[in-house]
């Protein structure tokens, strides 16, 4: 199983319809995989679910579970400030440690309205996640200048799209 994370908690952000994108061509090579977008996570989760209450946030707890049963995750991460969002990182803070994501594996796409597609938040997160123990996909896709090369939910660009292809297929047989 692979788990899909939209790494933003943005509504009808670029990154869950990459997110989606990536489901739907998981889902037609019979790969079984869910999506997971962090609009879902509690809002109450940074005073009800870190420190001394890690484990005990019962609607947390809900996605955390969905995630158990995951081999591999890839990460939707959009560039926030020369970084990754900061709901990420409450997300990954929230968990209990030794972390879900220890001895998994994972593939990064980063997004961005640049012309480096996210590279400086697919570099921060590489680190945080090797960290926890995750083996990260040495295949990171970048993907810029977001909002001229996805449009209706496509990518417009056939380059990038074989490069997603190629990411996928590398993901599947990590």
């Amino acid at each position: 199983m692979i788990t899909i994370i939209s790494a933003t908690n943005r509504k009808n952000s670029k990154s869950i319809q990459i997110a989606q994108l990536y489901q739907a061509i998981l889902e037609n090579s019979g790969t079984e995989c869910q999506l997971i977008s962090l609009t879902e996570l509690p809002t109450n989760l940074t005073t009800e679910g870190m420190y001394e209450k890690v484990g005990k946030h019962a609607e947390f707890n809900t996605i955390i579970k969905r995630m158990t049963g995951s081999e591999k995750f890839l990460f939707v991460v959009p560039e926030y400030n020369g970084s990754f969002p900061g709901i990420l990182k409450i997300f990954i803070d929230s968990m209990s440690y030794p972390s879900p994501f220890a001895r998994k594996k994972g593939a990064l796409v980063g997004i961005g309205s640049g012309a480096m597609g996210g590279a400086l938040a697919l570099s921060h997160l590489t680190d945080i996640l090797n960290y926890l123990g995750m083996h990260v996909m040495a295949n990171k896709l970048r993907l810029p200048k977001i909002e001229s090369i996805l449009i209706e939910g496509k990518i417009n660009d056939t380059f990038l799209s074989g490069l997603i292809e190629n990411q996928i297929k590398d993901l599947i047989s990590f």
